[in-house]
């Protein structure tokens, strides 16, 4: 086709009827708007976002305008021969990995395929005349990834190492310095937010959890065991010599130019010493309410509670279930020059500018009682409280709240209903409650579908309301379009990439407070609430499977 080398991408794909003009306006439009919003992007990005392109096809496109042949690494199965030509510094560097070899050329896979200076530095490191291929970008950031991990395998030595083993010997052991190095930089790389690395009775088994979910990712040889806790222990800071309690530690490290903060916990168990890594992404950027998945409607109504002068409101939800993330995006709206904000934590998981936080200390005293109370001394307006535990803590947030506080806190209950009925299990009268509460947030977090891999299902009605009754449908629908994951090279073939978070907002109406009052049960009040507007957490996440953001599966697997 006469002059595709010239063309524009976007007038590229609508000749060869990929698009249609009218969609590359509006891509273009899309595009501008972006631009004014302060996030650049280019066309084939914003066709994807759109919805009109896959990246493959976009990808297809460029490499037919720039004459160099395309390739998916899902078809094509990496040659570990070609691609250990290279080092991983250099796969970083230059965003290239080695594929395959063809009539004695090195097929290698180029983010930029015009950049001669990597083409000419690879073809003098391998030996090798280079044949740039075009694959899609997140199929090769996946690849070099898999690739970087794979080959930052542990050389364990061949004699046996001691189980005993000083502060010394511990840190100066290579292999346990290599593997605690590979097993941080695969967890910060991989987004994990947990580590386990536990004893068993022939071998050492490495876990990570990656949005929600446990993945085995690693099994060691049992002598790697003990130098490894240690090695841990000393960048911790803990004892190495107490292998029978558990014990508490904290590191932060530098890894791939981010600021990771990782918190450390050792538990002894009947093989040895299990050791706990909680990862703190310190340069992760904060979410906004918009980003963490609130619906628009619910989202209209808490900025209504959050922009009061005074109130209490509680986000609750089970261990994990993203609470911190959701009142940090809300300290992020109130934080201005004329609010004075405190926040009691533990720990400081984000610091935030403008903003005091505070570290529970319990060695020193300083508990969510003891510092709540030192806080209102401290004229603030707005009160975070990292976690209500107890019948103190509870009440003086309550009176914070009744005495012009506006106060956030967290609560572990299964839904926004059930927050009231526990205020009163910790001792809180319930005219307290009815005066302070503003609203409840309930929400869980589950994993969004792969965008690249995901597959389409068409479900007769019928099929569907038989498993789940209340699922939501527009009146005439005879079929509905849901979709499943399926797996590939960018989502490690899980089906999901990254987690949306699922709500339920409980908003303090005359009537919820009267039901309060009456000590009526969570059952009756989100009846109630329902029957005022409230979106259940179910109803929530079966709209967002409608909407092809999550699975059926994975909404059942959260929400009971």
């Amino acid at each position: 086709m006469k002059g595709f080398a010239q063309q524009q991408l976007g007038d590229l794909l609508v000749e060869l009827k990929y698009i249609s003009a009218e969609q590359l306006q509006e891509a273009l439009r899309y595009q501008k708007d972006k631009s004014r919003e302060g996030s650049r992007i280019l066309l084939g990005q914003a066709l994807f976002e759109l919805g009109f392109c896959t990246e493959e096809i976009i990808t297809r496109a460029l490499a037919h305008k720039a004459g160099i042949p395309f390739m998916s690494l899902q078809q094509h199965q990496i040659n570990s021969a070609a691609a250990n030509l290279i080092e991983p510094e250099l796969a970083l560097r230059y965003n290239a990995l080695p594929i395959g070899f063809e009539n004695n050329k090195l097929l290698v896979a180029l983010k930029h395929p015009s950049d001669i200076i990597a083409v000419d530095d690879l073809r003098i490191i391998t030996g090798y005349e280079i044949k740039p291929v075009i694959v899609p970008d997140s199929e090769l950031t996946a690849a070099i990834e898999q690739f970087v991990r794979s080959t930052m395998e542990v050389e364990q030595e061949e004699e046996e190492i001691p189980e005993e083993l000083t502060v010394t010997e511990g840190a100066e052991i290579r292999p346990a310095v290599q593997l605690a190095n590979q097993i941080l930089h695969q967890a910060v790389r991989s987004s994990a937010s947990d580590v386990h690395i536990e004893p068993l009775e022939k071998g050492m088994r490495v876990r990570m959890r990656i949005d929600g979910v446990l993945h085995e990712v690693m099994q060691q040889h049992r002598r790697m065991h003990p130098p490894l806790i240690t090695r841990l222990k000393v960048m911790a800071g803990m004892d190495i010599a107490e292998r029978r309690l558990p014990q508490d530690g904290r590191m932060t490290m530098k890894i791939d130019n981010r600021t990771v903060d990782i918190r450390a916990a050792t538990l002894p168990s009947a093989y040895g010493e299990k050791i706990s890594l909680r990862i703190l992404d310190r340069d992760a950027r904060l979410l906004t309410l918009e980003e963490i998945g609130f619906p628009q409607d619910q989202l209209a109504k808490y900025r209504q509670i959050m922009h009061l002068p005074y109130g209490f409101i509680l986000v609750t939800g089970p261990t994990g279930s993203g609470k911190s993330t959701t009142l940090y995006a809300t300290l992020a709206v109130l934080n201005s020059i004329d609010k004075h904000i405190i926040t009691l934590e533990d720990p400081v998981e984000r610091r935030m500018d403008g903003i005091n936080q505070i570290q529970i200390n319990l060695k020193a005293g300083l508990t969510f009682a003891s510092g709540l109370r030192a806080i209102v001394r401290n004229d603030p307006d707005v009160i975070m409280v990292g976690e209500i535990r107890d019948h103190e803590s509870a009440r003086i947030a309550v009176e914070s709240a009744l005495t012009g506080h506006l106060v956030l806190a967290t609560l572990h209950t299964s839904d926004a209903a059930g927050a009231i009925t526990r205020l009163s299990d910790m001792g809180v009268e319930p005219y307290l409650t009815a005066s302070s509460v503003v609203g409840v947030v309930a929400q869980r977090l589950v994993r969004l579908l792969c965008p690249y891999c995901r597959e389409k299902e068409t479900i007769p009605i019928d099929d569907l309301l038989a498993n789940v009754p209340d699922f939501p449908l527009e009146k005439g629908e005879k079929t509905v379009t849901l979709y499943r994951p399926k797996g590939c090279i960018r989502c490690n073939n899980t089906g999901y990439k990254g987690r949306t978070g699922v709500y339920e907002l409980l908003i303090f109406s005359e009537n919820i407070r009267r039901l309060t009052l009456e000590r009526r049960s969570a059952q009756e009040i989100q009846e109630a609430a329902v029957q005022e507007g409230m979106v259940t957490l179910r109803r929530d996440g079966l709209n967002k499977v409608k909407r092809g953001l999550t699975s059926l599966e994975e909404v059942i697997r959260v929400i009971v």
